[in-house]
């Protein structure tokens, strides 16, 4: 049978103190207890129903861990008070001094920085490769090799990861597969795919609002475990707990995720091919002419689309702020970092949230300084988004009259047919 990750989420039901249909939420630092021998059997595991201290669970954390689990198909889930937490306390609790990471070359500029930079400093070291060249993977693993990270859709570029194929790699190497999933949560399940253990920024589509930051990992109940052990989990001793109030709001934004997605999906579907009619060099996994189209068609989940980003090369910096100014002004959305909003976002990721990325790598991946990425949003009509966009390009020079409209792309929302994006091979 398909795994329906909406579906597992949509039958997690949380119930509040007094029958609440939102579960209640814990405004609490510390719980009481009725003996003392009980206190201390806290501080040794977990018991349920039982809550010691808010660093270690609260109610309200657990019950949003309950539903992501159920979401990636895991086991277990940890919330964390960012992407970054989720990300740092996964490979810390992972990787000791001396071990090494071979990461994908696109990840987000945070990621880069915290393996390049940070990590070093603790004797952690990183190669970074090209994850669609497998003897390039092969070639870098080592005996001291003990993660292989990647993103399941690469930020900016999109770039699609085999997720089974690193799985294979890994495992021969005794390594462990880690997965950002942040772009493509519900459309791929990359648990099922063979990772050890899942990432998101849950700031992002899984929230939605953009009203808050946070951030989790799912895995197996024995690894989480590892990172809230009292005495040497990273998760327990860094500390980064998410708010009990902010983690009752992502849980109901969470119900709604699967709607949203597939709007974004359509928007973005719409707009990647108006760039692409308008000759321009478009990323987005939902057109034919992506790298790993077919790929991502095996391994998405059928029904919700191809994921809400996409990423268009207008040329040169200067046209890539003149085009993200009169985009501002015309109101098709925000000069803005960040993704996964209601609204649409851009930003030039190169002087943005891949800064963190020497030029020169930026230059030998594909990253120009004319790369836009766009967080396409909800709009109701895309034909009218469209007419905005292209009315910018062309006050800049592009060649926009070519461009077909109100045809079978998702223009308007009482307009929906299936597209690809419901087409799942195994």
């Amino acid at each position: 049978m398909t795994f329906d990750p909406a579906t597992e989420v949509q039958n997690f039901l949380a119930f509040g103190e007094f029958g609440d249909v939102n579960p209640s939420i814990c405004d609490s630092s510390t719980y009481t207890f009725m003996s003392v021998a009980k206190m201390e059997e806290a501080f040794e595991h977990d018991m349920e129903g039982c809550f010691l201290y808010s660093r270690h669970w609260n109610p309200t954390n657990k019950a949003l861990s309950a539903a992501l689990a159920r979401m990636e198909n895991g086991e277990c889930a940890q919330v964390m008070a960012s992407g970054m937490a989720a990300i740092s306390s996964t490979l810390l609790q992972l990787c000791s001094s001396g071990d090494e990471i071979v990461s994908g070359r696109t990840v987000y500029g945070g990621t880069y920085a915290l393996l390049a930079n940070l990590l070093p400093r603790f004797g952690i070291t990183t190669r970074f490769v090209d994850l669609g060249d497998e003897k390039a993977v092969r070639a870098a693993m080592t005996p001291k090799t003990r993660v292989l990270y990647c993103e399941s859709m690469s930020n900016p570029l999109l770039e699609v990861a085999n997720i089974p194929a690193l799985s294979r790699l890994a495992v021969e190497h005794g390594a462990r597969l880690v997965v950002d999933n942040t772009f493509s949560p519900l459309i791929l399940s990359p648990l099922r795919l063979g990772a050890h253990a899942v990432v998101h920024s849950m700031t992002k589509f899984i929230n939605g609002t953009s009203d808050c930051v946070a951030g989790c990992v799912i895995s197996s109940n024995d690894f989480i475990a590892q990172l809230n052990d009292v005495n040497s989990g990273p998760s327990m001793l860094f500390g980064p707990v998410l708010d009990s109030i902010r983690a009752a709001s992502i849980l109901k934004n969470l119900h709604s995720l699967h709607v949203r997605l597939v709007r974004h999906s359509q928007n973005a579907s719409y707009l990647a091919r108006r760039f692409q009619e308008a000759g321009l060099t478009v990323h987005y996994p939902g057109i034919e002419s992506h790298p790993q189209h077919h790929l991502m068609l095996r391994l998405m989940n059928p029904g919700f689309g191809f994921g809400g980003i996409v990423a268009v090369d207008v040329g040169s910096k200067s046209m890539a702020d003149r085009f993200m100014v009169r985009m501002q002004e015309e109101k098709v959305g925000y000069l803005a970092v960040s993704l996964g909003y209601f609204k649409t976002l851009f930003s030039a990721p190169g002087h943005s949230t891949s800064s963190e990325i020497p030029s020169e790598e930026r230059e030998r991946m594909g990253m120009g300084d004319g790369l836009i990425r766009f967080s396409v949003g909800l709009d109701n009509d895309m034909e009218r988004t469209w007419s905005a966009i292209s009315g910018c390009l062309g006050e800049l020079g592009v060649d926009v009259s070519s461009v077909r409209t109100g045809d079978s792309a998702f223009a308007r929302a009482g307009d929906f047919r299936p597209s690809t994006s419901s087409v799942h091979t195994s």
